[in-house]
């Protein structure tokens, strides 16, 4: 055997032993075994130089001297650890609260670059219970039937009596009240089912039921309040006497809600004719949901207290109280019209409030504790709102622009049969399938105890953009029928509406490149929010022996992710472990790769820019896209399950994954072209892209799949609009197209045969209606067929067709004003509940 082929042997003995040892994350004892049995095994077989072998031995002592715990921590661990101090970035109250809030769940997975698929797989599918579901089937639905849009928005800006009256009858504002207190007690999944039926319906009734079931009074009296508190009020939000609302926003501070300069100054005061110690309060609020009718008010503010009447403390922060509207002092009433949609939404003022003490939630030991307790109660929020009406606007807008593709003919042929519709549809459906997947996926972990932080922050961000995605490709498909406002536009008013989401619970430019990954960077690292509490352990020994810990894990890690970026990159990951052998397997090992390299691109970026890193946002933001992407697919492939393997699904599955592996290897592209250090980003491409970037975007052909299943009666498009309300009666127009289509699909052979006729001679008209006569009168088809036909037609016509009106009928005021109006200074309103609020109450 020739001295080239033996020196080969052990060089792939020793390099690749180190590499599959770093790839399957062996601890360091066992590693250092398996490389001192290599090196005995060498000594004493091998043929190497004495210099070589001398070499190998200096290595191996090397790894022996970190086994030796106690002299690693003084000689190695306790001076990193004071370097580590040094460079520890400063960290307000609120970021550390902020950090704190919620749970890690699959996230810590996926941060790990080595996901553990069996914990995703074990969780249930969700499902409703059958008082869920006979809500869903029984009230929810009856309450879609009610709601008429053009009314809605145009006619009465507001929902009218008989919809206000029942939604308080059958407690739609009660979903997460428990039934000791009269409420539904609703999972988070049903609570999710029943705002996408709303929203795929009228984005008035999403918005004005989502709110008190997310970040309201209830939720926050439900986790913070005292026995008393909830007892009075809870039977009264329940039953629909109360009615709340939550101020957080002011002009002062939006998304750097930390910044609110609202105030409450504890002081004495006059209370029911007695002087008691309170809170006089003064605040400015807008934006506020259910505002101008609200019986009860959420608020938040920063409390003072300068005469030290309840503590040593001066300024305690911010703090959430109940505030009912009664109170002297207290302002609502006006309104703000968010882009024409009619969901009650406005300012509220307060001039010098007086209230007790006991008006803040949890009372008086929860004064200062406000932020806490709003961003405890975001991390599940957020996660089930404001995704849920995207979610469902996604499914009425695949259902109906399906349909209207496959009954919209020009150049004589369905408009979904051109290749520039089909690609809409396709994002439309594919799109929606997403955001299905992260809703159900999403709040079954809740149900299950999860309190998703870092995925309620995804979910937000990434539904609500593909939610605005969906709404411009709808628009596009449907063209001048759904730009036309009226009764019989279906489409319009959820276009207008998708701005809002994007704006509201953290706006999305500021979730995107701030929280995702800043907050997951930290939270959901194996390591990193260790070392910090170790760091700043004021216990010096104990925070030494925590960060040693933490350090020596996290340099492990890093080879390993390193290991196991490079060797997933050249093999396409065919050889990764994955939890199931079906047509998906590739697809879960395509994220274990991008979730290595991902970990591996986060470790690089936190060593290298350190604190510095937080003010680099678009390399945060993109390192965010990357998670976000293997955070979605993974919902994606857990739906997939989670129905049943559906083989119609596949398309959907297929074009969703392809499309997030593809914008997450892309974003790491982006992240590695404009890192500042571009020697570190040449030494991170090895690892992560050896090859290349290699992975493409779903073929032109798989798109074909995706339109069929849309544009045809199946379970596929059933499935896929599962939660829309989609009844064929008069007054529902998504549900009529339906109706269209399954027509057109049944008398498509009549249609070919008249085209045919037509194409021989035999027709004379080019118009369908005339076409129909005369093949009647030369019994091309029978009396039957041609009333069959008529009818079709007409219901098709009457849904293609668009409003016109009067001149009259447009104006709201007799004669419009010369000038335009300056925005005035908003006064105070009076006191005094406006109509709405009467009905509602």
């Amino acid at each position: 055997m020739s001295a080239f082929v033996v020196s080969s042997f052990w060089f792939l003995l020793f390099a690749g032993g180190a590499l599959y040892l770093a790839y399957q994350r062996v601890d360091l004892r066992t590693a250092t075994f398996a490389a001192g049995a290599a090196l005995v095994a060498y000594t004493l077989f091998g043929n190497g130089a004495w210099w070589w072998l001398m070499l190998l031995y200096a290595a191996f002592g090397l790894m022996v001297v970190p086994n030796l715990t106690e002299f690693r921590r003084e000689k190695i661990t306790k001076p990193l650890l004071e370097i580590y101090r040094k460079m520890l970035p400063s960290m307000s109250n609120t970021e550390r609260e902020a950090l704190e809030a919620g749970n890690v769940w699959w996230d810590g997975e996926l941060f790990s670059g080595m996901p553990d698929w069996d914990r995703l797989m074990s969780y249930p599918a969700p499902a409703l219970s059958a008082e869920e579901q006979a809500f869903v089937d029984g009230p929810c639905e009856e309450l879609c039937r009610m709601l008429d849009d053009w009314e809605i928005s145009h006619e009465l800006a507001d929902m009218p009596k008989p919809v206000w009256d029942f939604m308080i009858e059958h407690k739609f504002f009660a979903m997460i009240i428990p039934k000791e207190y009269g409420g539904l007690e609703f999972s988070a999944f049903a609570n999710a089912v029943v705002i996408q039926k709303l929203a795929s319906r009228n984005a008035t009734a999403s918005s004005t039921v989502g709110v008190p079931n997310s970040l309201g009074p209830a939720e926050l009296l439900l986790h913070y309040g005292t026995e008393e508190q909830k007892q009075r009020y809870l039977p009264g939000l329940a039953n629909g006497t109360e009615i709340p609302c939550f101020a957080l926003t002011s002009p002062q501070a939006g998304s750097d809600a930390a910044s609110l300069i609202d105030s409450g100054v504890v002081c004495k005061g006059e209370w029911e004719g007695e002087e008691i110690v309170g809170i006089r309060l003064n605040w400015d609020k807008r934006y506020i949901t259910l505002a101008p009718v609200a019986t009860v008010l959420g608020l938040a503010f920063k409390l003072y207290d300068p005469d030290h009447l309840i503590g040593d403390v001066d300024d305690y922060g911010i703090t959430a109280a109940l505030i009912p509207t009664s109170t002297p002092g207290v302002s609502i009433g006006r309104r703000h019209y968010p882009l024409s949609i009619a969901f009650q939404n406005g300012p509220t003022s307060g001039k010098d409030v007086f209230v007790p003490l006991d008006y803040i939630i949890g009372g008086q030991e929860m004064a200062g504790k406000g932020w806490k307790m709003l961003v405890e109660l975001l991390s599940v929020g957020r996660a089930i709102t404001l995704p849920s009406t995207s979610a469902g606007g996604g499914q009425a807008a695949a259902y109906a622009s399906g349909a209207y593709a496959k009954i919209r003919r020009q150049f004589n042929t369905s408009i979904s049969n051109f290749e520039g519709v089909g690609e809409a549809l396709t994002r439309i459906a594919g799109h929606t399938y997403i955001m299905n997947a992260a809703v159900s996926v999403t709040a079954g972990a809740i149900d299950q105890g999860e309190k998703p932080a870092v995925p309620s922050a995804i979910l937000k961000y990434h539904c609500t953009e593909l939610g605005r995605k969906v709404a411009n490709d709808a628009m596009d498909i449907h063209g001048g029928k759904a730009i036309m406002m009226g009764p019989g536009n279906y489409l319009g008013r959820h276009y207008m509406a998708t701005p809002i989401a994007i704006t509201v619970e953290g706006a999305n430019i500021l979730t995107r490149s701030l929280i995702i990954y800043g907050q997951g960077a930290i939270r959901c690292h194996p390591f990193v929010l260790r070392e910090l509490n170790a760091a700043t352990d004021e216990d010096e020994d104990r925070g030494l022996i925590e960060f040693d810990d933490a350090l020596f894990g996290h340099i492990g890690y890093a080879i390993s992710n390193m290991a196991r970026s490079f060797v997933m990159a050249l093999t396409h990951a065919r050889f990764s472990r994955v939890p199931l052998s079906t047509p998906t397997r590739r697809y879960y090992q395509n994220i274990n790769r991008y979730s290595a390299a991902f970990a591996l691109a986060s470790d690089f970026a936190m060593l290298t820019l350190g604190g510095a890193l937080k003010k680099r946002e678009l390399l945060s933001a993109r390192l965010g896209d990357v998670l976000s992407a293997i955070y979605l697919a993974s919902c994606v492939l857990k739906q997939f399950e989670d129905q049943g393997r559906r083989a119609s699904d596949l398309p959907l599955v297929e074009w969703s994954v392809r499309t997030l592996m593809y914008d997450a290897q892309e974003a790491l592209h982006s992240f590695l072209r404009n890192f500042p250090n571009q020697l570190v980003a040449r030494v991170m491409r090895f690892f992560i892209f050896p090859r290349g970037r290699t992975y493409s975007s779903p073929a032109d052909e798989l798109g074909g799949k995706i339109v069929d299943l849309v544009t045809k009666p199946g379970e596929g498009r059933e499935r896929l609009s599962q939660f829309a309300y989609t009844a064929i009666e008069p007054g529902n127009p998504v549900g009529l197209l339906e109706e269209a289509l399954r027509l057109s699909v049944d008398l498509a052979p009549l249609e070919k045969k008249l085209r045919q006729s037509h194409k021989e001679g035999l027709l004379r008209s080019d118009y369908l209606g005339d076409q129909i006569e005369e093949a009647e009168k030369a019994e091309i088809i029978s009396a039957d067929d041609a009333g069959r036909l008529r009818e079709y037609h007409k219901k098709a016509s009457a849904l293609l067709d668009v409003d016109d009106f009067d001149p009259s009928e447009l104006g709201r005021q007799q004669t419009a004003p010369t000038k335009p109006r300056k925005a005035a200074k908003r006064k105070p309103s009076p006191r005094k509940k406006t109509a709405t609020a009467k009905k509602a109450s």
